[in-house]
């Protein structure tokens, strides 16, 4: 049997590109080179028929460790809780005050972004500290 070696997170989303810009600044993720013989994205968008363009985004890991994340546009919005989300890995090895100021400054950062801080919610005896927060278009994410 195959192993899969490789993982991509879709997103359904209004605006793909503005959400994909979003989670590169999230997570110091870039956009890729745009296809051979083009420019720019922009090149390439306007280059397909007028029902293809505006319809997906991609962003990833520059160090090819993390997912591709692909960003799709769909004609319904957010209506319920994500079945699956990010956890935003910014307070790993910390604990105590120590983790809770790394991931307070981490939300700061993202707020500034866009983003929306929903809870705190603080360390008991099975799990540490997180904070479960929101991009810009309503799809939550934890700072973990």
């Amino acid at each position: 049997m195959a192993s899969v070696r490789q993982v991509q997170v879709t997103f359904d989303c209004a605006e793909p590109e503005r959400v994909a810009r979003f989670w590169c600044e999230v997570l110091g993720y870039v956009v890729p080179p745009p296809p051979e013989g083009f420019a720019t994205w922009d090149d390439y968008t306007r280059s397909l028929p007028l029902e293809k363009q505006d319809k997906g985004f991609v962003c990833s890991d520059p160090t090819g460790v993390g997912p591709r994340l692909y960003f799709q546009r769909v004609p319904e919005g957010k209506v319920v809780k994500n079945r699956v989300h990010l956890d935003v890995r910014v307070g790993t090895g910390l604990v105590g005050e120590e983790r809770l100021a790394a991931l307070e400054a981490e939300c700061a950062r993202l707020v500034a972004l866009g983003a929306i801080r929903d809870q705190v919610l603080l360390a008991d005896e099975e799990n540490e500290s997180c904070i479960n927060m929101r991009d810009i278009e309503g799809n939550e994410f934890c700072l973990d």
